[in-house]
């Protein structure tokens, strides 16, 4: 009974230290994970400098092993402190901590001259580090609360760009034609999707003057365009943030953490929070 409480109070302080984030380990420790998947990210863009990784190509490869074995722990570790590990390992960061980690493992399994390209690829995965600090950013839970509840009207708006940008495509075809660039329609829409976009990469352009009428009301009508997700998305996340669960306990069973305020039980699984 003695060894079974003290594997619970172990495991209990582990996963107050790894999930929680109002406690002073747990805020140290969230820190310091923040800065090794910084610099992870950093070793991983300098290795990519041919002239740098020829220079410090064996502290590169230290440092990358050091950061992989550190994020091998904490990955274990916290399907370990967790009663029901399936929740974390299949849950989107659980998917994204094992993509962060398990690039360098690999290169050692396809080693060989042959296997170079497919490593190149295999170690710019490591990349997937970045979306690991998406958990200690209380804002982003806003914006894809904010994404999710906006999908449909973006989705219609889209549509609607996407039709405007075919009747725009033929118009110009008709107008303009081969001989000035618009050789097709798809091509003419690819210059209604970059004049809309105002990114205007003047590759094709119009050459006739009720041709150069219409780009200029396209023009004009870009800037509107690109304001309307803007607004869509915001006027979600204005909604969202009304309705912002702030309590940042999380659950040590089914890894919920998205709770009411004051809650001291876990409205997904009746587990006791770690309210204090």
């Amino acid at each position: 009974m003695k060894k079974e409480n003290k594997e619970s109070n172990w495991k209990k302080i582990l996963h107050d230290i790894i999930y929680e984030a109002d406690t002073k380990q747990g805020k140290w420790f969230d820190i310091i994970l923040i800065l090794t998947i910084l610099a992870s990210i950093i070793f991983v863009m300098l290795e990519s400098v041919e002239s740098f990784d020829n220079k410090y190509h064996k502290f590169l490869n230290a440092a990358e092993w050091v950061i992989t074995i550190l994020f091998t722990i904490e990955y274990f570790t916290r399907i370990i402190t967790i009663k029901r590990p399936s929740s974390y390992i299949f849950s989107f960061y659980g998917i994204v901590d094992l993509l962060a980690t398990i690039p360098k493992y690999l290169s050692l399994i396809f080693g060989g001259t042959h296997a170079l390209v497919a490593l190149r690829a295999l170690r710019l995965l490591r990349v997937f580090r970045i979306l690991k600090l998406a958990r200690y950013l209380g804002a982003s839970k806003s914006l894809i609360k904010a994404l999710k509840a906006s999908r449909i009207k973006i989705a219609v708006f889209l549509f609607s760009v996407l039709v405007l940008t075919i009747i725009l495509g033929t118009v110009m075809y008709l107008i303009e034609g081969p001989s000035n660039g618009f050789t097709s329609i798809p091509l003419s829409m690819y210059w209604a999707i970059v004049t809309l976009t105002t990114v205007g990469y003047g590759d094709i352009a119009p050459h006739t003057p009720f041709g150069q009428f219409i780009a200029s009301i396209v023009m004009i009508l870009g800037y509107g365009i690109i304001a309307v997700p803007t607004g869509i998305v915001t006027s979600e996340i204005t909604k969202t943030e009304l309705q912002h669960h702030n309590n940042t306990q999380h659950c040590s069973n089914c890894n919920e953490d998205k709770h009411a305020k004051g809650a001291k039980f876990c409205h997904k699984c009746g587990e006791e929070l770690n309210y204090e």
